[in-house]
């Protein structure tokens, strides 16, 4: 595949880039929230329709974050089944939790419809894909577990039957769960930006925070260009924590995630490799994730290139060699963007909101946060605003770290590396 010419922003800025908003910043607010991505628009989008007079920082342009980075894949409990986060916890705890899963996808499409939201969503399904014959039945086991405890529907797809998905010889079966789907990540941050200016909230841009302090009555937000006073504070960063919050910072682990996108391929192609258009990912530890784009008419495709870190264009040949083995016949076709964002995941594998020093938080989506960190913002700010009618299941006060890890994932390319050398074994003992 080509990949001479390409761009390294993400493929959905081309229809909803970030937004500067440079405004000199207030004194005081009744809420600062930081972040400008799902979790914190949501949180300041529900809070502003309350009253609240809600101002939300960030430290780059609104909408440069991993929001916009996203695969803009949209699901419910299927992480925390599929990745062990449930294994070890009572099965009280793990009812909740996914509980709370599930709400969050309603959720989610509740506020797109109700709001008329333009986030290109679309509930097309998702197929797990085994990357070896023996992962097979444990993803079959799974989908046993996911209907058992969500309530979605899955479908168990042999390799034999698995054309009727996608045209590849590369996986071994799987199961597609129905209920499903995706949307423009770009355009979402979009419409959430714009339904938090219409509910009174000011957004604002370039405004890194230094510092959260204490002081009477509230907090001191101390800014790369200003201050600000609040009564409350709401710390959204996810995988863009920072100093400002040591012991978040601590408790989450940002990992890089990157991307390509295709050109637009012929529609008889898509039809052969994608003829649903659903969601794809497989049961590798260093898993491939990849989807059509809401048009139809691409292929994105994402994973890790390498156990250490790399730039987007060292990461976009990888990543096209790795698309072709999935799809030989994309081997002729360019490749148009690559990029990359954090997403945060946590020593627990589980999401986690609560206040820590009197600062709200919700962050450590674990890969899984389009529906999730919606959810979480929302409950939030019903929380500050004492309408919260429970404590939801991902507001607990565990919220566990290492005594090696300071907030830098010094660790990260041993056990990167660790997974394709698994992966790697796996496949070849097949």
């Amino acid at each position: 595949m080509d990949v001479s010419q390409l761009i390294t922003d993400p493929y959905w800025w081309d229809a909803a880039p970030p937004e500067d908003a440079r405004d000199p910043l207030p004194a005081k607010a009744d809420v600062v929230v930081v972040g400008s991505g799902y979790s914190g628009l949501s949180a300041a989008a529900e809070l502003a329709r309350n009253g609240a007079d809600t101002v939300v920082l960030d430290a780059e342009a609104l909408g440069a974050g991993a929001s916009t980075r996203s695969g803009g894949m949209v699901s419910s409990g299927q992480k925390m089944v599929m990745t062990g986060a449930v294994r070890g916890k009572a099965r009280e705890r793990v009812s909740d939790l996914l509980a709370d899963s599930v709400a969050s996808f309603e959720h989610i499409e509740n506020l797109i419809a109700q709001e008329k939201l333009d986030a290109g969503y679309h509930k097309s399904g998702r197929y797990f894909a085994a990357y070896v014959p023996k992962h097979f039945d444990r993803l079959r086991r799974q989908g046993e577990l996911l209907h058992e405890m969500t309530g979605v529907t899955v479908h168990t797809i042999p390799r034999s039957e698995q054309q009727r998905i996608t045209a590849t010889e590369f996986y071994h079966g799987g199961i597609v769960v129905d209920d499903y789907g995706g949307l423009h990540p770009g355009l979402y941050a979009r419409s959430l930006r714009d339904l938090a200016r219409r509910c009174g909230a000011r957004l604002f841009s370039h405004a890194p925070v230094k510092a959260i302090e204490r002081e009477e009555g509230g907090f001191r937000v101390v800014t790369g260009r200003g201050e600000v006073r609040a009564r409350e504070v709401v710390v959204a960063t996810n995988g863009y924590t920072g100093q400002a919050t040591p012991r978040l910072r601590k408790r989450v682990i940002p990992v890089y995630s990157y991307q390509i996108a295709t050109e637009p391929l012929l529609p008889e192609l898509m039809n052969a490799i994608n003829p649903g258009r659903r969601m794809i990912s497989d049961s590798q530890r260093e898993l491939y994730y990849t989807r059509p784009s809401p048009d139809g008419t691409r292929i994105l495709f994402g994973s890790r290139p390498s156990f250490v870190d790399v730039d987007e264009r060292t990461a976009a040949a990888t990543l096209a060699a790795r698309l072709e083995e999935v799809w030989p016949q994309l081997s002729k076709f360019r490749i148009t963007h690559s990029w990359r964002g954090k997403v945060a995941m946590t020593f627990d594998k589980v999401a986690h909101m609560g206040t820590d020093e009197g600062v709200h938080f919700a962050m450590g989506c674990n890969g899984n946060g389009v529906a999730l960190m919606t959810y979480l913002g929302h409950q939030t700010a019903l929380k500050i605003l004492g309408k919260a009618n429970r404590r939801v299941a991902f507001d607990a006060p565990e919220f566990p770290t290492e005594f090696y890890y300071g907030g830098r994932p010094w660790f990260l390319p041993i056990v990167s590396a660790w997974y394709h050398l698994r992966d790697g074994i796996d496949r070849r003992f097949s």
